[in-house]
């Protein structure tokens, strides 16, 4: 016997889902699961079922037809498909509540996408063949893209209350512990800093090439004093966050207090860089800094620092000052410009 998905739909009607059901009973195809989505262009069924080996997908396609249903799409499945929609959607709910970052990952496994993107430009909530267009509450739309089989409400409904849940577990008070899961499949933590954090700190910059300290640090490419890092610990009016693995930190990420602006900067160990980790950290620090009523957010890099630049641009970055080998990016903070990018 073999797993297969089977969507498909039909008038709704009285006595027309026992059809299509009789007519895969009379090739012993066993159905596992059922879901009913409702659409104005009929009742869309959603069946996980177990198959004869004999049995192809053209055979399937008949038996469907056969059965009155139409624009049916088949697929062979995999044994996670038997738990229903419901508890999919709350494990994945649960997951967001320890990586809310992982809302990307999420979406695809919701609705077994191909690829979901977040743009800045607000777009038109909907569902189109092979496409869906969810509202960001923080600004900007997600796109996620399928090309079959076609997006229902009710899928609709399920991926934009997730959303909702991800921007509101993104917007607490203050910032908590939280794990990160990255692209590779490695978790790290991310919590604040306390004053205890000196010395994993300082072996973070141990471990910083003389060029990545230079980044940070403007041209000066040694390390902190330990005054200066006691001061980035604990930042007036700001906050400092650090991603560790196990006990040792692999990057920093401070918000200072300029008035009413906050100054952006970021540390990342060399081996750790471009993963996401620096993505994650500055949507964490722009949420705090809208939170603490910054009008604007700006960061201070090296002009060569074009993974910085990168990073910022996902947040719709505006105006770019340069002064020599130093660039200033400023990020306006309001309703419809603080949510980054997000793939999977």
């Amino acid at each position: 016997m073999a797993l297969w998905r089977i969507r498909a739909t039909v008038d709704d009607r009285p006595g027309y889902l026992s059809v299509l059901t009789a007519s895969l009973a009379l090739r012993s195809v066993n159905i596992l699961a059922v879901q009913v989505h409702t659409t104005e262009g009929g009742a869309v069924d959603d069946f996980l079922v177990d198959a004869p080996d004999a049995l192809s997908e053209a055979d399937l396609l008949a038996a469907v037809t056969k059965g009155r249903g139409r624009d049916a799409f088949i697929a062979r499945a995999e044994a996670q498909g038997l738990a229903d929609q419901p508890t999919r959607a709350l494990a994945l709910a649960g997951r967001l509540v320890h990586d809310p970052d992982g809302l990307g990952e999420a979406l695809v496994a919701l609705l077994d996408a191909d690829e979901v993107r977040w743009r800045p430009a607000v777009e038109r909530p909907g569902v189109e063949p092979g496409r869906m267009t969810l509202a960001d509450p923080a600004g900007g739309s997600f796109e996620v893209l399928r090309p079959a089989p076609a997006f229902t409400p009710a899928e609709y409904a399920r991926a934009q209350a997730l959303i909702e849940l991800s921007g509101a577990l993104l917007s607490r008070d203050t910032p908590e512990m939280t794990t990160l899961l990255l692209p590779d499949g490695v978790e790290l933590l991310i919590r604040p800093t306390t004053a205890d954090d000196t010395g994993a700190v300082r072996d973070l910059h141990e471990r910083c090439s003389p060029r990545t300290l230079t980044q940070r640090y403007l041209g000066m490419g040694r390390i902190p004093t330990d005054a200066r890092l006691a001061r980035l610990l604990e930042p007036s009016g700001g906050v400092a966050l650090l991603a560790l693995t196990g006990a040792r930190v692999v990057a920093m990420a401070t918000l200072l207090a300029e008035g009413d602006l906050g100054e952006i900067a970021m540390l990342v160990a060399d081996g750790w860089q471009r993963r996401g980790i620096g993505t994650a950290l500055v949507r964490r620090l722009i949420g705090y800094a809208e939170r603490a009523g910054f009008v604007a957010v700006v960061a201070h890099i090296a002009a060569d620092n074009n993974a910085m630049r990168r990073t910022l641009g996902r947040f719709g970055a505006g105006p770019v000052d340069r002064e020599g080998s130093l660039v200033s990016v400023t990020l306006p903070l309001d309703s419809t410009d603080s949510s980054p990018a997000t793939s999977a």
